[in-house]
């Protein structure tokens, strides 16, 4: 597709404190399970969905942060209800023994959810100073959701970029 069918992306500058915030929200939705304390890795994706829905009407600069946020945020959730059901099974159901696999999977684990950590804490960072941030294999494909010629989605507050201003945020390498 050509960029003449995209929308400007908006600069740091043009984005209200708000917008900024609202978008930094979207990644702190990992932490709800901890807010209810249960260790279930579904609190964070219902979480992730909820606050995608209440808001992405809000701006494209929300939307696309929440729509990343939340697709990131699926394989995490599905690794750890893996491990959740495998760590159940082992010591409630005494079903599994605990072998080298169960050692493997719960270090692919623990590196998974620390890989998204810090993505996702970087990322909040950074759309706090509204900027993007693109994950790997999501970052794309939220950016031409949001800021594609498809996306019909009305905004709130939609504005438009001074062309005067130094360029700080820039669409994905495709």
């Amino acid at each position: 597709m050509s960029a003449e069918k995209y929308v400007k992306l908006p600069q740091p500058q043009d984005l209200s404190e708000r917008e900024k915030e609202d978008a930094m929200g979207a990644y702190l939705m990992m932490f709800a399970a901890l807010a209810t304390s249960l260790p279930l890795p579904i609190i964070n994706l219902i979480a992730a969905i909820v606050y995608y829905y209440i808001n992405r009407k809000k701006g494209r600069f929300i939307h696309f942060h929440c729509l990343q946020s939340l697709l990131s945020q699926l394989p995490t959730t599905l690794v750890n209800w893996g491990l959740l059901f495998w760590a159940l099974q082992i010591f409630f159901f005494d079903n599994f023994e605990v072998d080298d696999w169960f050692y493997a999977y719960l270090g692919f684990a623990i590196l998974a959810n620390l890989i998204y950590f810090i993505f996702s804490i970087m990322a909040a960072i950074r759309a706090r100073k509204g900027i993007f941030m693109y994950f790997l294999f999501f970052g794309s494909y939220a950016y031409h959701r949001v800021y594609g010629a498809s996306n019909e989605l009305n905004y709130d507050n939609e504005k438009l970029q001074n062309p005067k201003t130094q360029k700080v945020n820039s669409p994905p390498f495709l």
